[in-house]
Order: structure tokens, then sequence, then C-alpha cells
């Protein structure tokens, strides 16, 4: 089996309340894109860097959640519904892929992902005002570990007309995602599907968890929830304990990321070098800055 690390696409932030979503990460600093609309009706808004992007997520009005299908077959907007019955906040984690039906096979070989692929395509508006098409193919993998988060990989199959420098030019000057955070009770427990899924066979063991290395730069953290108390200064309890829980965002210049919150009436953490936004307050998920240029791919 072909292993090559995979590199993280976007994260998925569920809310109830889309327009107070995007009101909130405004404030933070963010340029939110447009709002749009799935076929099936949940409404996102965009929030872009170079190569990786926030999806704020809800259902929309006159949304209706689809019956269950086959074993074989989920299904996206089921996830997002069902997700926010329980709770708010990092609902699924996304990885790019280069040939979705491929990455389906490498999941179901691996045995963490027996799904049919998910298809599906939007008009997206260019910033003079025409629109254009995005199509996407996703590839789901699970583990019976963390049933209340989602994991997948994403091809897009016209980057082009999704992809634009205009909209990555944020307020806070935030520059890159730079990894996502887990927390877990037992993190090395999360070792094996999280190496089938990120396609990463190193991880490095330390006392508060496992750090895997991604592609270009990029990472994942795993901590257990006392090690992210304590990397994070944010001990806000979750709905549920183990599951997708932060963002590391990076940024040019903390001083004018912690100015331009301030503004906003926002007071962040300092904490060791970066700046956190509690998950209680950034709806269910940790968002810390952290100042730099990004890694080199």
């Amino acid at each position: 089996m072909s292993f090559a690390p995979r590199r993280i696409d976007h994260a998925v932030l569920a809310s109830r309340n889309l327009s107070g979503q995007v009101e909130l990460y405004r404030r933070l600093g963010f340029q939110v894109g447009a709002r749009n609309r799935h076929p099936w009706g949940t409404e996102n808004h965009i929030i872009q860097f170079d190569g990786s992007f926030l999806e704020l997520i809800s259902t929309g009005q006159g949304f209706r959640r689809p019956a269950d299908g086959p074993p074989t077959r989920l299904s996206f907007p089921v996830f997002i519904h069902d997700y926010l019955q329980r709770r708010e906040g990092f609902a699924m984690l996304a990885l790019s892929s280069k040939d979705a039906p491929h990455d389906r096979e490498v999941f179901a070989k691996a045995g963490v992902g027996d799904f049919e692929t998910f298809h599906f395509a939007r008009r997206a508006r260019r910033p003079d005002g025409s629109e254009a098409e995005v199509a996407f193919t996703l590839a789901f993998a699970r583990t019976k570990l963390l049933p209340g988060s989602g994991f997948f990989a994403c091809e897009q199959h016209y980057p082009g007309n999704f992809w634009n420098p205009s909209f990555q030019e944020h307020p806070n000057g935030a520059i890159a995602l730079e990894s996502v955070i887990m927390i877990a009770e037992n993190p090395s427990a999360h070792a094996e599907f999280l190496s089938h899924f990120t396609g990463q066979r190193e991880m490095r063991s330390t006392s508060l968890g496992l750090e895997i290395a991604l592609a270009d730069g990029q990472a994942l953290e795993v901590l257990t929830p006392q090690a992210f108390g304590f990397r994070y200064g944010d001990i806000t309890p979750l709905t549920e304990t183990e599951g997708l829980a932060g963002l590391r965002i990076r940024v040019r210049n903390l001083d004018h990321a912690r100015r331009t919150m301030l503004n906003e009436g926002i007071a962040a953490i300092e904490r060791d070098g970066m700046l956190v936004v509690s998950s209680e307050f950034g709806e269910g998920a940790a968002i810390v800055f952290t100042a730099g240029e990004p890694a080199a791919a």
C-alpha cells in the first residue's frame, strides 16, 4: 500500500446560527466569503488561505434531513444535521485528494472507509460578480473510536475557479492554516486510523500526545484533554471529550492580530508566544494564532 502524507484541505465548522458565526469570524479579523447554498440545503461561507480553507456551515432555511442510506453510503448533509443536534464546533476534517476514487480504495483496503464517494457541484461567485462552477468528490474515512467527528479526502475538480488570492487577504494578517488539533483520552489508540487517513506512517509520540507531520509543513496534533489545557490554556469542557477540537492559524504579526481582535472586543489568551481564542467563545473550536511565514513545502 502506497503511503504519502496528505495536506489539510479544509476544516468544517458547524453552527446553528450561520449569520452569528460569520460575524464572529469577521470580528476575529478574517475575510469571510459570500453565502453559498448546496443542492441539498446546507449553506456555507468560506475563509480562504493559500491551499486550505475554513468552511463555516449550517442547515439552511427549508432544509430537510435526507433519509439514511445503505451502510456503504455516508451523507455529508446527514452528518452535518446530526452533528448540530448534539453540539456546534469543529465537525469534520478534510484532507486534500488528487483522486478521490483512488483514496476511497485505499481507505477500503485499510479497513477505514468502505463507502461510496460523494460528488457535488455548486456555483461560486468571483470578486467581479461573475459565476463559475466548482465541484468536489469526497472519499470518507471513519473510526469507531471517534463517531462524532467526520473525516474525508476532498478532490477539487475546478481548482482554478475556487482559489483566489484576493480572497486570501485577511485584516488580521492570517496567511495559513498551520495545523489541526484533536483531543483524545488515549492518543496512541488513534495512531493506526490516522496513519491510514493522513498517509503518514511516522508519528512523534510525546508526553502530551501525538504529532503527525502532514504535507506542506502542516501538522495534526492529538492531545489528551489535560495536555490540551496545558498547551493552549483552554480547559472549556466540550460536549464530546474526544474529537476535533481546534485550529492553529499562522499570522504575519501577533501584535497586529491582537489589536484587530481587541478593536472588536475580543481578548485572546496569551500563551507561550500564541494567542488563543477559547473553544467556548469560538463556538466549540479553539482558535490558536501563531506568528511567522508558513513552513516551506
